[in-house]
């Protein structure tokens, strides 16, 4: 086989027949570019798609759940429809010390005040939180650091920021960590300062004071406004809701089937729905590249059968002065082979192209609302061309036995 691949005899034949037939050739080798090219930009998109996904909720615990009190839907024991349920610090421990599969169970209080600093002011979300939350929403902190348990002990006075409030109440590099700003007329050390990494139906950012400050500063008693609840990565979060909601149900003297009670946000359910959909673009997009594949090849094996066809004296010729079988075939599936690896380069060049101006222009613009670093990996590239090159070779089998079966002697009589 190497002789071949290193015969210049060999290679003129091949450039000679593909000169021949320059255009069906150009538009075969477009083709398989062409289901090449595919293949790599919708993989490539699809990548960028689950990276920004990933890169929205890559630091949130998704397997988890949101629930908060509503007014009740149906009457139940002597209570009339409407009354107003408040959650309790105690539901919390009921729910850690009843319900199976729970990771972690935050309570968490928000309200909505003017901040001011010297001249400056913001009206923006208020947190009461407990250390906690930066396990299952993970702040990503550019100054400082993040609430502690002295904190909550204390009932100290600190905050911290996001980055939009920073920018709102602060100069240009100006170091905010140790400064004091006003709050509900109540002045808060800041001691950190996180950047905002999930919108659009995530966390829009806002201030985090100690859980049992707010509940002092704001006089909530042992009031909370929801919880947040998340459940061990081998435990249905589906189920855990539901548990939970029955718990509370029981506690607060609710009726069982009452749905309005409670209100809840299911994240790890519309985690997997998003996780199933982004699987089925990449199903898709494999599906869509390897027929394209496939049909590029054909083409090749189509415009192979045409040149045999068209050199069928060329073969007998070529028989009759001592050719063996095995190296007309090795000729035609070497032509076959060269044609598939040619368009298979182009495609990954000019697809990686386009992955790049797609980047390249989500850098310019600053932002890409659905996609992030879209790229393909190696490894799946050079299978995709593994395989090009085996079908390649497949495909090229069918002209040359054709080739091969034909008898010099009818060959050298065809006209």
């Amino acid at each position: 086989m190497f002789r071949f691949l290193t015969d210049k005899d060999t290679w003129q034949e091949i450039f000679e027949g593909i000169k021949k037939n320059q255009l069906r050739t150009i538009i075969t080798i477009f083709g398989v570019m062409w289901g090449v090219l595919l293949l790599v930009t919708l993989l490539g998109v699809a990548r960028g798609i689950e990276n920004n996904f990933n890169k929205l909720f890559g630091d949130f615990a998704t397997n988890s759940v949101f629930v908060w009190s509503q007014t009740t839907g149906e009457p139940f024991k002597g209570f009339q429809t409407g009354r107003s349920i408040q959650l309790k610090e105690s539901d919390v421990t009921a729910i850690q010390n009843n319900i199976d599969g729970l990771l972690y169970v935050v309570p968490r209080n928000q309200t909505e005040n003017l901040v001011v600093k010297g001249l400056k002011t913001v009206t923006i979300g208020i947190y009461g939180d407990y250390p906690l939350l930066d396990k299952v929403e993970k702040k990503n902190m550019m100054w400082g650091r993040f609430i502690n348990e002295s904190d909550i002990n204390d009932k100290r006075k600190v905050c911290v920021i996001d980055e939009d409030t920073y920018n709102q109440l602060f100069e240009e590099n100006e170091f905010p960590i140790g400064q004091y700003i006003k709050i509900n007329d109540v002045n808060y050390q800041v001691i950190g300062v996180y950047k905002v990494t999930m919108r659009g139906g995530g966390p829009q950012g806002g201030i985090h004071i100690p859980f049992t400050t707010y509940q002092q500063v704001y006089n909530m008693g042992d009031n909370i406004g929801w919880m947040m609840i998340t459940g061990k990565p081998n435990y249905d979060i589906k189920q855990i809701e539901m548990d939970v909601k029955l718990l509370l149900k029981n506690l607060h003297q609710v009726h069982p089937d009452d749905e309005r009670a409670f209100g809840s946000f299911n994240l790890g359910n519309e985690f997997k729905k998003v996780n199933g959909f982004l699987k089925g673009i990449q199903f898709l997009t494999w599906f869509v590249g390897i027929f394209t594949l496939i049909a590029g090849v054909f083409a090749i094996g189509n415009i192979l059968l045409i040149t045999v066809k068209e050199r069928t004296q060329e073969i007998g010729v070529r028989r009759a002065l001592g050719a063996k079988p095995w190296d007309i075939k090795i000729q035609i599936i070497m032509e076959s082979v060269f044609l598939t690896s040619i368009a298979g380069a182009m495609g990954i060049i000019i697809g990686g192209f386009i992955l790049f101006l797609i980047d390249h222009s989500a850098a310019v613009t600053g932002e890409n609302p659905w996609l992030a670093n879209p790229t393909v990996n190696l490894p799946i590239v050079l299978i995709a061309v593994f395989v090009l090159i085996i079908l390649g070779t497949l495909i090229g089998l069918i002209p040359a036995n054709i080739a091969t079966s034909i008898k010099p002697i009818d060959a050298l009589r065809d006209e």
